[in-house]
């Protein structure tokens, strides 16, 4: 008892709140000093090499993400090869400082030269890489050249030649990069430090209730100084209100060191946060931790992020969050864009997050490759649920592919482990044949790089070593799929859902050489074009798919596939199946999940109401309404219908939130009017009008909550919506219009052609700003509908 009285006084001792002798020791300006994050995205220049025997002709300026090559809307043969990105810096101060140079994404091998010296050869696409630059650099001007390889190679996951994937892998560097100065001691960054389990900041919660948390910080320290250094760490967590809690190390307790010249310290500090502010899919509250390192009480380094206090559990049968069961309902998404590919900025990831939340969901598997860590800090801030991957789809080989898929695994957790989103760990390569031995040694390196008990690995066979069986509904047989699961344990989560069962469920796994294709009327592949039937199929699959799953025992959520349309290298058509098209358009299925989130106070969870019908001629006279409401009251011409409850039938009685089913004798033009009820009282309502002549044209920004960045490069769409008289979109519009920005536009320019196709009466057109500031006019002209102007400026 006396030993365990002692132990729990040594895992708490250090821990302290708010005291006079941190900001006597830290003081704000010297926190300000102690390191800088330089943007180094701009002012590069780049060229592609189009025939390797010769270095190409002249160069480009371009700013970072940037894409190796602008693609079709539909591509059909991407880009492959090698290009070259260069660039002039300046640095001063040289000695007394260390310089690194920080690689969110480069697709997929990339070659560093910093004055005429390789630096460094780094193989993967998804997770970034570190360079140390310090040796390499002189006192003022100094040269970077970054040579780029996406070609295809089998040592590289996911492995798979292009020409054979199921999706498109895009050229360049096309995250973000960033020149980072630091003192002589250091925080190390967590993925170039390759220290198992450790390595630059871990933030873990232990435990999370309304009325204590509990967990640990350990943060790596690098003495590259000439000399020992005693080494202290202290930190703080801030809240968005203001509120503060505060932790130090004493001079001979925990988070202290004394550290040799050229040596490493691993420093860690526990917490205890009373009446803490939970991390939560419906309250994602989140922190500011701020990591501060003394070396002979001098701060040397300070370091940033939002963290969130959460607590995550597994049972056989469910899922909790903060110790309340949680149905996990979510969403597949790649991180495509039309015509730029990858090369998104941090705000459109945000804009692709925010999309996700909006449709209802609170889940999102990252298919099949880690995402930008702009999209995970989306994420931890709108409440969604993650489950990461490493690359992978359909390929596994032993020797060097299987050595770079451990390597991923050890990243991609060093990388992502302080996100409160991510709660699940993809450590399996999508759909491929691994071998016994792998799956075994990928659980053991994830659960030694996280060795915490809530560190949850998933994989797609059901294997024992797995936490969680991610199957695909396709992977099992109709009619019962996975309804019949019940290896002891061991919980299930649907990962993919919706598609491929409807589209060659006999297929396998094979996605080009099949069998028994099903009906063209009974896929899930609609583009909007399709028409009202087609996308009242898609949200009808869905909303099968959906309720069958319901009624697996151990199925703790699923995942459909998916939000966003995309393109595959193997296919020359787009990927249709998403709820949103490509442009991020919504589809009659983007309703039908929204529909599925119960209302309630706030954001998100809005009482809502959907008519799916444009209400033409070609309507179909049942007339299907999405609400998450007790009742709907449904009017023609302002004389009501019918005002019914929910359709409760075969393919609906598990749902939450079953549609409402209009059954009208017979079709008149006019105006259908869905009023949604709960508690007698009208909360939604959803206006449809039968569409008449093409009259005119609306434009539309999508802003999706997050204002285009004035410091760095962007990308957005712009929506040209061609109108009847009334404002009412005429869905068999498709019509060219011709888009043109005005004298504003010095940093912007139309990515993917001016003159676009309107597609079930909406073109759209991605516009790309270098540094926005003021205002953009950008303008839309089409014969026989006239002109319109939208001025874009930021709130």
């Amino acid at each position: 008892m006396l030993l365990k009285r002692i132990i729990a006084l040594m895992l708490f001792a250090g821990l302290a709140f708010a005291c006079k002798s941190w900001e006597e020791v830290v003081e704000p300006e010297a926190r300000k000093e102690s390191r800088s994050i330089e943007n180094f995205g701009n002012n590069w220049e780049f060229r592609r090499l189009e025939n390797l025997k010769e270095k190409g002709t002249g160069w480009e300026k371009v700013n970072i993400p940037h894409s190796v090559k602008i693609e079709p809307l539909v591509v059909n043969d991407q880009w492959q090869g090698t290009a070259l990105y260069r660039k002039t810096f300046e640095v001063s101060n040289l000695n007394d400082h260390k310089w690194f140079i920080h690689f969110e994404g480069v697709m997929q091998e990339a070659q560093v030269t910093i004055n005429g010296f390789l630096v460094k050869t780094h193989k993967g696409g998804f997770l970034p890489f570190t360079v140390d630059a310090t040796p390499f650099l002189e006192e003022g001007e100094n040269n970077i050249e970054v040579e780029v390889k996406n070609v295809d190679d089998p040592t590289i996951p996911p492995g798979k030649a292009l020409g054979e994937l199921d999706f498109n892998m895009y050229g360049g560097i096309y995250r973000n990069v960033h020149l980072i100065k630091k003192n002589k001691v250091y925080i190390t960054d967590a993925v170039n430090a390759a220290v198992e389990g450790g390595g630059g900041i871990y933030f873990h919660t232990a435990t999370a209730t309304k009325k204590v948390a509990t967990g640990k910080l350990t943060v790596h320290v690098q003495n590259g100084s000439q000399r020992e250094q005693s080494i202290k760490l202290q930190y703080s967590l801030l809240t968005r209100d203001g509120d503060i809690n505060r932790f130090y190390s004493s001079s001979r307790g925990p988070g202290h060191a004394v550290v040799e010249a050229g040596e490493t310290a691993s420093l860690s500090l526990n917490f205890k946060i009373e009446n803490p502010l939970l991390w939560s899919v419906d309250e994602p509250n989140l922190y500011t931790l701020t990591v501060d390192i003394l070396a002979d009480d001098k701060l040397v380094d300070t370091q940033s992020l939002k963290v969130g206090l959460r607590e995550i559990a597994l049972s056989g049968e469910a899922f909790f969050l903060n110790g309340e069961e949680l149905f996990i309902n979510g969403t597949n998404r790649h991180q495509e864009y039309p015509y730029i590919g990858y090369a998104l900025s941090d705000e459109a990831q945000y804009r692709d997050a925010y999309k996700i939340k909006q449709a209802g969901f609170n889940f999102v598997r990252l298919s099949h490759y880690p995402h930008a860590t702009a999209f995970l800090k989306a994420c931890d801030e709108l409440g969604l649920l993650v489950m990461n991957a490493i690359p992978g789809w359909q390929f596994f080989e032993e020797g060097e592919f299987e050595e770079n898929a451990i390597r991923d695994i050890r990243e991609m957790a060093k990388r992502d482990r302080n996100h409160p989103s991510v709660v699940f760990w993809e450590n399996s390569l999508n759909e491929s044949g691994m071998t016994e031995e792998f799956m075994e040694r990928a659980n053991e390196v994830l659960k030694a790089e996280l060795p915490y008990p809530d560190t949850f690995t998933a994989g797609w066979i059901d294997h024992p070593s797995y936490d969680l069986f991610i199957p695909a509904r396709q992977h099992a047989k109709p009619p019962l799929y996975w309804n019949g699961y019940n290896t002891p344990n061991r919980p299930l989560l649907i990962a993919e859902y919706g598609d491929w069962e409807y589209y060659a469920h006999n297929a396998g796994f094979n996605q080009t050489l099949y069998s028994d294709l099903q009906e063209e009327e009974r896929s899930s592949r609609k583009l909007r074009s399709t028409g009202e039937a087609g996308l009242l199929q898609q949200a009808l699959n869905y909303q099968e798919a959906f309720n069958s799953n319901l009624k697996g025992k151990q199925t703790i959520g699923h995942a459909n596939w998916l939000i966003f349309d995309y393109n595959r290298g193997y296919a020359n058509d787009l990927e249709a199946s998403g709820i949103s098209d490509i442009f991020r358009i919504p589809k009659f299925s983007f309703f039908f999940y929204r529909s599925q989130k119960s209302p309630g106070e706030g954001e998100f969870k809005e009482p809502m109401v959907f008519i799916a019908s444009y209400w033409t001629p070609r309507s179909t006279t049942s007339v299907k309404v999405f609400s998450n409401t007790q009742e709907v009251a449904l009017y023609l011409n302002g004389e009501l219908i019918d005002q019914r409850t929910p359709e409760i039938n075969e393919i609906s009685y598990e749902l939450p939130h079953p549609p409402f089913i209009f059954n009208l004798d017979r079709y008149v033009p006019g105006t259908l009017k869905a009023v949604g009820i709960i508690d007698g009282e009208e909360v939604a309502t959803h206006v449809v009008r039968t569409p008449r002549a093409p009259a005119g044209i609306q434009l539309a920004v999508d802003y999706s909550q997050k204002i285009i960045s004035p410091n760095s490069p962007d990308m957005f769409f712009v929506y040209a919506m061609i109108v009847d008289e009334e404002g009412t979109v005429v869905p068999t519009a498709n019509q060219r219009i011709a888009f043109s920005l005005g004298d504003d536009a010095k940093n912007a320019r139309i990515i993917g052609g001016k003159v676009v196709k309107a597609e079930a009466g909406i073109a759209t057109i991605l516009i790309r700003t270098e540094r926005f500031s003021g205002s953009l006019n950008v303008r839309a002209t089409a014969e026989g509908l006239g002109e319109q102007t939208i001025e874009i400026r930021n709130p």
